[in-house]
């Protein structure tokens, strides 16, 4: 008989032969990797609420489910204020992103439903769509025409149930955009429900902040996904859609019903985190000159840009990518590299992520580190 754990000695052995093996390592440097676009986390204002909260006594623990115990007034008031800041007829309030995608997916299509996802939709998603009792195709990036021929192949083969099409609005590891007029047009015109995760928009982009779905002329085809740990600064996630969304997932989504519910900080938190990105044009304005910097900077070197923070730079090959981002660390910028599975196999690249968190200087000056870098990379 074999070691208890060498199966699992084994596939650690075989990632760390790939240049795949992974481990934690504590934050230090500039930022260049964080997902904390308008500088939020660490924020007095945050910090402030999360205080005043304590002192009116909100508790630091729920002490149940929300179906339990768990539910606290401050859950109830940022859903309502969530509803009404992002222009849903409710929300409902989940401890992460990876929660509530797959509570929505794997809990609101049924049986006899298709669900059409975006080949680079998140991994949350892909769990959702592990567990939905709907079929399931995955179509080209960003192809209106590719999705739509997908929704007549499936009709055309006796399918009749209700179509969800399941996209990014903003794509968080190649920084381009959904073209969200295109898809939310064929979802009305199919009677499909568009599903929006604006993880990685929500806070940057929209009036407001609110979002790139908050453009469209009608949303009540759409079901919206708002990550709260990016620019909003804190944690959680809120889905936004329909009352009858919001009661469904209560009764049927397992991850909601057997999971403790989030801290009621967390959500007093969340609401100043709304009322400061309602009123954050101007750190919206800096961090898209941050963004046109970068660029300018940036895309001669070989990143992609779209006008957004995430700007990938593809290398290929998972060692190279990893050893650069190791010696731009080394040179005090936190860069980290993304390999498969997150991306598909041969587009190992950097992240380089802009935030309010790195100076225009320090977008100057780690564009002056990743030539030479890149440079001595080619010739090793």
């Amino acid at each position: 008989m074999s070691a208890p754990f060498a199966a699992q000695h084994a596939d650690l052995a075989r990632l760390e032969a790939r240049g795949r093996l992974r481990m934690l390592a504590p934050r230090a440097g500039i930022d260049f990797a964080s997902n904390d676009y308008l500088g939020l986390a660490a924020s007095p204002e945050l910090a402030a609420a999360i205080a005043a909260a304590l002192a009116r006594g909100v508790p630091v623990g729920s002490g149940g489910s929300r179906l339990l115990r768990g539910n606290h007034p401050e859950h109830e008031a940022l859903e309502a204020e969530a509803a009404d800041f992002f222009g849903s007829e409710a929300a409902l309030f989940l401890a992460t992103g990876y929660a509530a995608n797959s509570a929505l997916l794997s809990t609101l299509p049924q049986r006899g439903d298709l669900v059409l996802a975006d080949e680079l939709i998140h991994a949350s998603s892909h769990e959702g769509l592990r567990l939905t009792r709907a079929a399931h195709r995955f179509f080209a990036h960003n192809d209106i025409a590719a999705c739509e021929a997908a929704i007549a192949q499936w009709q055309g083969e006796g399918g009749k149930g209700r179509v969800w099409i399941a996209i990014e609005t903003l794509y968080s590891m190649d920084g381009d955009f959904a073209p969200l007029a295109g898809l939310s047009a064929l979802a009305l015109r199919t009677g499909a429900v568009l599903i929006a995760d604006e993880a990685h928009a929500t806070g940057v982009f929209g009036p407001g902040g609110r979002g790139l779905v908050a453009t469209l002329p009608t949303r009540a085809h759409v079901i919206s996904l708002h990550t709260c740990g990016k620019a909003l600064g804190v944690e959680g996630a809120l889905l936004c859609g329909p009352v009858v969304l919001r009661a469904c997932l209560i009764n049927r989504a397992r991850g909601f019903i057997f999971s403790t519910a989030p801290s009621p900080l967390i959500a007093a938190g969340l609401r100043a985190a709304l009322r400061l990105i309602a009123a954050g044009d101007a750190l919206r304005t800096e961090l898209a000159a941050r963004i046109a910097l970068a660029e300018r900077l940036l895309l001669p070197l070989g990143a992609q840009g779209h006008g957004a923070p995430i700007l990938p730079l593809v290398l290929g090959d998972d060692r190279r990518t990893m050893g650069v981002a190791a010696r731009l660390q080394q040179a005090g910028f936190d860069i980290r590299g993304i390999r498969p599975p997150t991306v598909p196999p041969g587009t190992s690249r950097l992240r380089i992520v802009i935030t309010r968190n790195a100076a225009p200087a320090d977008i100057t000056a780690l564009a002056a580190a990743l030539g030479p870098v890149l440079a001595g990379d080619a010739r090793a």
